[in-house]
C-alpha cells in the first residue's frame, strides 16, 4: 500500500482530470495533485461522525493536522438514512455533505439513487471483494461485533446473552443506539437478536419477535443510546458495537462508571460500515484525499486503536503495517464471522421498515 501511494505521487498522467469527476488519484495526476487541489479547497463538510465513534475524533484531527483542510461535522449523531437523506434533498448545493459513513443497506441504496461517485483509492484492491461495490462507489472502512454494554453500578448483574435481555431484573434498561429503518447499528442489532433466537441471514422475523416480546415485559428501553446516556445513567444496557462499548469502558472509567461488555455467544453477528463520497461533493479534492486517508495504514490503525477492526486488517497484518499491540487488544471472539448477501440484507432492510414501528408499538 507504501508503494502504491509513492507510485502515485510520481507517476504522471496523460489524462488529468477535475477532482469532481476523478476516479482514481491518477486522474487527477497522482497523490501530490490531488493534495494540492484539497488543500485549495480547503474544507471537508461530513455529516453524522461522532469524535467518540471508531476514533473519529483522531481521525479528524489527524487529517486536519497533515493536510491543514477544516473538517466541519453536521448533526454528528444522526443516522445512516439520515445522511443519505441529506444527499438527496441536498443535490448540488453548496451545503451537501462531501462524504458519508454508513452501514452497507444504506451505501447500497446510495448507489441505486445515484447519489455516489466512483472512486478507488490506492488500496482499492486490497480490500476484499465482499466488502467493497464492484464499481467503487463505495466500500467497507472498518467494523466489529454487535455487543451489550452494561453499567455495573447500577445493574446488579450484567447480562452476557440475548437471552439473559428478557430477565425480569432488566425493567426499562435495554436501549439500541437508534431507530433500526434508519440506524444501521440498530437494525444490525435486530439481525443479532434474530441470530440468538432461531433466526437466521434469511429471516430476520424472529430479531423483531425478540424486542416486541422486550417490550411487552417492560424491559425495553426507547431512549436512543449514546455516550451522554450511558454516562449519565439514562441507558444502562445499551446493545451497541464492542468497538464503541469499549471505547465507553476508557473514556467513562474517570467518570465513575464501570462499563463491562459482552459479546453475545448466543447471537454473534459482524457488519462493517462503508465510506463513500457525495456525487455532487462541494469538495470534490478533499471528499477524495480523506478517502485516502481512512484507508491508508495511519487511518486503518487509529480504527484499531479504538477497537474497530479496519477492513485492511489482513493485507496490513501481512505487509508489516499493522499495530501490533492494538490488535491484541481486541476482544477475543470464537470461530470466523460470516455476512449476510446482498439479497438478504435487502430482505431483512425491507422487513425491519415494514414491522419495526409495529413490534415497539403500545
Amino acid at each position: 500500500m507504501a508503494l502504491g501511494l509513492s507510485a502515485c505521487e510520481n507517476t504522471p498522467t496523460a489524462r488529468v482530470a477535475k477532482p469532481a469527476v476523478a476516479r482514481s488519484a491518477e486522474n487527477v495526476g497522482g497523490m501530490r495533485a490531488l493534495i494540492t487541489a484539497a488543500k485549495q479547497e480547503g474544507t471537508l463538510r461530513a455529516i453524522a461522525l461522532p469524535r467518540d465513534w471508531a476514533d473519529y475524533g483522531g481521525l479528524i484531527n489527524g487529517f486536519e493536522k497533515k493536510y491543514g483542510i477544516k473538517v466541519t461535522v453536521e448533526d454528528p449523531l444522526g443516522h445512516s438514512e439520515d445522511e443519505v437523506d441529506t444527499l438527496r434533498k441536498r443535490g448540488n448545493r453548496p451545503t451537501a455533505p462531501d462524504v458519508i459513513d454508513v452501514g452497507e443497506t444504506f451505501a447500497r441504496k446510495a448507489a441505486a439513487q445515484n447519489l455516489l461517485a466512483p472512486y478507488r483509492v490506492a488500496a482499492y484492491d486490497s480490500i476484499p471483494r465482499s466488502q467493497k461495490d464492484s464499481k467503487a462507489r463505495w466500500y467497507n472502512n472498518y467494523g466489529g461485533y454487535i455487543s451489550i454494554g452494561c453499567d455495573a453500578n447500577r445493574v446488579r448483574v450484567c447480562p452476557a446473552t440475548f437471552a439473559d435481555l428478557l430477565q425480569p431484573g432488566y425493567k426499562s434498561l435495554v436501549a439500541l443506539e437508534g431507530d433500526p429503518p434508519r440506524s444501521a447499528t440498530a437494525f444490525d442489532s435486530v439481525y443479532a437478536a434474530a441470530l440468538a433466537n432461531g433466526g437466521s441471514f434469511d429471516d430476520i422475523q424472529p430479531g423483531l419477535d425478540f424486542f416486541a416480546k422486550l417490550k411487552r415485559i417492560g424491559n425495553f428501553n426507547p431512549l436512543n443510546s449514546d455516550s451522554a446516556t450511558v454516562e449519565d445513567g439514562q441507558t444502562p444496557i445499551s446493545i451497541n458495537w464492542d468497538y464503541i462499548n469499549l471505547h465507553y469502558v476508557d473514556q467513562l472509567r474517570d467518570k465513575g462508571v464501570n462499563w463491562q461488555v459482552a459479546i453475545p455467544f448466543d447471537g454473534s453477528f459482524a457488519q462493517y460500515f462503508a465510506l463513500a463520497i457525495n456525487k455532487y461533493a462541494p469538495h470534490p479534492a478533499a471528499a477524495r484525499l480523506w478517502q485516502e486517508y481512512l484507508f491508508s495504514p495511519e487511518g486503518q490503525n487509529l480504527r484499531l486503536r479504538a477497537y474497530a477492526r479496519p477492513v485492511l486488517m489482513d493485507a496490513m497484518r501481512q505487509d508489516g503495517t499493522l499495530d501490533k499491540a492494538a490488535a491484541a487488544r481486541l476482544p477475543t471472539v470464537e470461530g470466523t464471522p460470516q455476512f449476510p448477501t446482498d439479497a438478504q440484507l435487502e430482505k431483512a432492510k425491507e422487513t425491519v421498515t415494514q414491522g419495526w414501528a409495529k413490534a415497539v408499538s403500545g
